[in-house]
């Protein structure tokens, strides 16, 4: 039995009722909410696994790659039937590999901007308006399923530390120097509570591995400028193997502020031993 379906646009209200379902069937979950978004929406964390090897999947960054949000889903109701079932992928017992790891898996960061997306905050609410007010500043940009941002127009993943001067010097000379649809990076890193809950999330746990999962390109980002952790290349290959997705150095323009960008320079990551 499937609980998770894989044919629908995806909303924070289904996303709910299917945490519920998998915490009902799979009582090993762990289930939190790390913070709240603009709208008051719980940003969920669900945890598998009780090893000291800290691993951290995340996805819905961006409203528009909503998908990514049922991949991580969809991948958790995979794995907690692998391990009842005392399965085995890649030649490695589930339970080998929960024992080993931990897995934390948040799989929506921007449920506002999502929901938006999708037709699920009403047009007559006070955000919907303030969305398609931000929105007609970008005619160029389809409203709302163009829309990346959250809910107050800030771009989520350039939210972060590491080169956010870099980031908002690029995206001004775009255009983006103010709540946008798309590739405004806020008035200074960290100011949106999606971008803080996953930061405070990280500096808690120091993760050893961070995976963020995006829908454009068919292409692997494994690197933060000249910074090449241990193993991140081996890692990067890997990945690369198994999804057929190509090994690419993110372009200049969208090489600054982004999560994986701040976790590369400050934790020099992964750095995971055999």
């Amino acid at each position: 039995m499937n609980i998770i379906p894989t044919n629908i646009n995806y909303t924070y209200s289904i996303l709910n009722t299917n945490i519920l379902e998998l915490s009902k069937v799979f009582p090993f979950l762990t289930v939190q909410s790390v913070g709240k978004s603009v709208m008051g929406k719980n940003l969920y964390v669900l945890q598998l696994g009780s090893g000291t090897n800290k691993v951290f999947y995340s996805a819905g960054f961006h409203a528009n790659e909503w998908i990514t949000s049922i991949i991580l889903i969809k991948f958790i109701e995979d794995l907690c039937k692998l391990y009842i079932n005392n399965s085995y992928i890649y030649g490695h017992r589930i339970k080998d590999i929960l024992n080993y790891s931990s897995l934390f898996i948040m799989p929506m960061i921007n449920p506002d901007g999502i929901d938006l997306v999708n037709g699920s905050i009403p047009s007559n609410s006070f955000y919907y308006k303030k969305a398609k007010k931000i929105s007609l500043k970008y005619p160029n940009i389809s409203f709302p399923n163009g829309w990346k941002s959250n809910i107050n127009g800030v771009d989520l993943n350039l939210q972060f530390p590491t080169g956010w001067e870099s980031a908002k010097k690029i995206k001004f000379s775009q255009g983006y120097i103010s709540p946008a649809p798309r590739d405004f990076v806020g008035l200074a890193p960290l100011t949106e509570p999606e971008a803080l809950a996953v930061y405070n999330l990280t500096l808690k746990n120091e993760f050893d591995l961070v995976l963020c999962y995006h829908t454009q390109g068919k292409e692997i980002y494994w690197k933060y400028k000249n910074f090449i952790p241990k193993n991140s290349l081996k890692f990067g290959k890997h990945f690369s193997k198994v999804s057929n997705y190509i090994l690419a150095n993110t372009p200049y323009n969208s090489s600054f502020a982004g999560y994986k960008d701040w976790f590369i320079e400050k934790y020099n990551k992964p750095r995971i031993y055999y």
